[in-house]
Protein backbone atom coordinates (compact mmCIF):
# COMPACT_ATOMS: atom_id res chain seq x y z
CA UNK A 1 0.00 0.00 0.00
CA UNK A 2 1.20 3.05 -0.78
CA UNK A 3 1.07 6.29 1.55
CA UNK A 4 0.36 10.55 0.50
CA UNK A 5 1.41 13.24 3.39
CA UNK A 6 -0.47 16.35 3.53
CA UNK A 7 1.53 19.09 5.96
CA UNK A 8 -0.65 18.20 8.74
CA UNK A 9 0.51 15.02 9.82
CA UNK A 10 4.40 15.87 8.88
CA UNK A 11 4.87 19.20 10.59
CA UNK A 12 3.15 17.28 14.26
CA UNK A 13 5.05 14.19 14.06
CA UNK A 14 8.20 16.51 13.74
CA UNK A 15 7.55 18.69 16.12
CA UNK A 16 6.92 15.62 18.69
CA UNK A 17 10.34 14.54 17.11
CA UNK A 18 8.24 11.02 16.16
CA UNK A 19 8.61 10.90 12.36
CA UNK A 20 10.10 7.71 13.12
CA UNK A 21 6.41 6.36 13.34
CA UNK A 22 6.16 6.34 9.53
CA UNK A 23 9.18 3.76 8.93
CA UNK A 24 6.67 1.14 9.73
CA UNK A 25 4.33 2.15 6.79
CA UNK A 26 4.66 0.23 3.57
CA UNK A 27 6.28 2.05 0.79
CA UNK A 28 6.30 3.92 -1.28
CA UNK A 29 5.81 6.98 1.74
CA UNK A 30 4.77 10.17 -0.80
CA UNK A 31 5.19 13.72 -0.13
CA UNK A 32 3.66 15.90 -3.36
CA UNK A 33 6.00 18.79 -4.30
CA UNK A 34 3.61 21.49 -2.80
CA UNK A 35 3.49 19.91 0.00
CA UNK A 36 7.04 19.69 0.56
CA UNK A 37 7.41 23.44 -0.82
CA UNK A 38 4.56 24.66 2.00
CA UNK A 39 6.20 22.72 4.79
CA UNK A 40 10.18 22.33 3.87
CA UNK A 41 11.35 25.11 2.04
CA UNK A 42 8.94 27.76 3.23
CA UNK A 43 9.08 26.06 7.15
CA UNK A 44 13.05 25.78 6.21
CA UNK A 45 13.36 29.58 5.55
CA UNK A 46 11.39 30.51 8.04
CA UNK A 47 13.56 28.62 10.55
CA UNK A 48 11.16 26.11 12.35
CA UNK A 49 13.10 23.22 13.36
CA UNK A 50 9.94 20.51 12.34
CA UNK A 51 11.12 21.57 8.84
CA UNK A 52 14.62 20.85 9.18
CA UNK A 53 13.58 17.49 10.42
CA UNK A 54 11.09 16.40 7.94
CA UNK A 55 13.56 18.16 5.71
CA UNK A 56 16.10 15.53 6.96
CA UNK A 57 13.97 12.68 6.31
CA UNK A 58 13.76 13.51 3.10
CA UNK A 59 17.47 13.18 2.76
CA UNK A 60 17.43 10.13 4.79
CA UNK A 61 14.40 8.39 2.12
CA UNK A 62 11.93 8.22 4.82
CA UNK A 63 9.91 9.90 2.55
CA UNK A 64 10.15 10.42 -0.95
CA UNK A 65 9.02 14.05 -2.94
CA UNK A 66 6.54 13.24 -6.05
CA UNK A 67 5.48 15.70 -8.67
CA UNK A 68 2.08 15.98 -9.10
CA UNK A 69 0.84 16.95 -12.32
CA UNK A 70 -2.76 17.90 -11.79
CA UNK A 71 -3.38 19.19 -15.44
CA UNK A 72 -4.30 16.01 -16.57
CA UNK A 73 -6.49 14.59 -13.24
CA UNK A 74 -10.36 14.39 -13.29
CA UNK A 75 -10.20 14.33 -9.42
CA UNK A 76 -7.87 17.39 -9.58
CA UNK A 77 -9.95 18.98 -11.66
CA UNK A 78 -13.38 18.62 -9.60
CA UNK A 79 -10.96 19.06 -6.47
CA UNK A 80 -9.19 22.74 -7.26
CA UNK A 81 -12.95 24.17 -6.98
CA UNK A 82 -13.57 22.85 -3.63
CA UNK A 83 -13.18 26.27 -1.63
CA UNK A 84 -11.75 24.72 1.28
CA UNK A 85 -8.91 22.73 -0.48
CA UNK A 86 -5.70 24.47 -1.10
CA UNK A 87 -3.45 23.30 -3.61
CA UNK A 88 -1.71 21.16 -1.83
CA UNK A 89 -4.38 19.14 -0.53
CA UNK A 90 -5.45 18.87 -3.92
CA UNK A 91 -2.02 17.86 -5.00
CA UNK A 92 -1.97 15.25 -2.24
CA UNK A 93 -5.50 14.02 -2.91
CA UNK A 94 -5.23 13.46 -6.73
CA UNK A 95 -1.51 11.74 -6.07
CA UNK A 96 -3.26 8.92 -3.94
CA UNK A 97 -6.46 8.96 -6.36
CA UNK A 98 -4.16 8.25 -9.56
CA UNK A 99 -1.71 5.47 -7.49
CA UNK A 100 -5.14 4.17 -5.51
CA UNK A 101 -2.95 5.32 -2.15
CA UNK A 102 -4.28 6.27 1.25
CA UNK A 103 -4.21 9.85 1.84
CA UNK A 104 -2.69 10.84 5.29
CA UNK A 105 -4.29 13.93 6.33
CA UNK A 106 -6.26 15.40 9.03
CA UNK A 107 -8.19 18.47 8.04
CA UNK A 108 -11.94 17.64 7.36
CA UNK A 109 -12.26 19.21 4.61
CA UNK A 110 -9.25 17.30 2.42
CA UNK A 111 -10.93 14.04 4.01
CA UNK A 112 -15.12 14.55 3.30
CA UNK A 113 -13.54 15.39 -0.44
CA UNK A 114 -11.60 12.39 -0.18
CA UNK A 115 -14.77 10.51 0.56
CA UNK A 116 -16.62 11.78 -2.35
CA UNK A 117 -13.64 10.49 -4.74
CA UNK A 118 -13.51 7.63 -3.16
CA UNK A 119 -9.91 8.27 -1.13
CA UNK A 120 -8.73 6.77 1.60
CA UNK A 121 -7.37 8.29 4.14
CA UNK A 122 -5.90 8.16 7.48
CA UNK A 123 -4.48 10.88 10.19
CA UNK A 124 -2.02 11.33 12.46
CA UNK A 125 -3.12 9.55 15.32
CA UNK A 126 -3.89 6.48 13.51
CA UNK A 127 -0.10 6.64 12.87
CA UNK A 128 0.40 6.52 16.30
CA UNK A 129 -1.83 3.89 17.56
CA UNK A 130 -0.15 1.71 14.46
CA UNK A 131 2.89 2.33 15.76
CA UNK A 132 1.75 1.27 19.44
CA UNK A 133 -0.07 -1.79 18.03
CA UNK A 134 2.83 -3.08 15.71
CA UNK A 135 5.27 -2.50 19.13
CA UNK A 136 7.22 0.40 17.69
CA UNK A 137 6.26 3.03 20.32
CA UNK A 138 5.02 1.55 24.35
CA UNK A 139 1.69 2.74 25.08
CA UNK A 140 3.59 5.49 27.09
CA UNK A 141 5.41 6.86 24.07
CA UNK A 142 1.77 6.91 21.71
CA UNK A 143 0.36 8.56 24.73
CA UNK A 144 3.47 11.26 25.33
CA UNK A 145 3.37 12.31 21.02
CA UNK A 146 -0.05 12.39 20.97
CA UNK A 147 0.31 14.91 23.97
CA UNK A 148 3.40 16.90 22.45
CA UNK A 149 1.74 17.35 18.83
CA UNK A 150 -1.27 18.50 21.02
CA UNK A 151 0.98 21.05 23.17
CA UNK A 152 2.37 22.22 19.67
CA UNK A 153 -1.17 23.12 18.31
CA UNK A 154 -2.33 19.99 17.08
CA UNK A 155 -6.14 20.50 17.31
CA UNK A 156 -7.90 17.14 18.62
CA UNK A 157 -11.56 17.40 19.83
CA UNK A 158 -11.60 16.07 22.94
CA UNK A 159 -14.36 13.84 22.54
CA UNK A 160 -11.66 12.18 19.88
CA UNK A 161 -8.96 12.86 22.38
CA UNK A 162 -10.77 10.90 24.87
CA UNK A 163 -11.23 7.65 22.28
CA UNK A 164 -7.75 8.07 21.04
CA UNK A 165 -6.23 7.26 24.79
CA UNK A 166 -8.96 4.36 25.20
CA UNK A 167 -7.65 2.82 22.26
CA UNK A 168 -4.09 3.47 23.67
CA UNK A 169 -5.25 1.57 26.62
CA UNK A 170 -6.62 -0.99 25.36
CA UNK A 171 -3.42 -1.60 23.07
CA UNK A 172 -1.26 -1.99 26.71
CA UNK A 173 1.97 -3.03 26.91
Amino acid sequence: MSWVFDATPLIYLAKADRLDVIEALDEPRLVPEAVHREVVTTGVEQGYDDARRIERAVEGGLVEVVAVDTGDSPAATRLASHPRLSDADVAVLACAASRDAVAVMDESAGRSAAEVEGVETRGTAYLVLAAVRDGALSTAEGRKTIDTMIDHGWYVAPDVYTKIVGKLESLGD
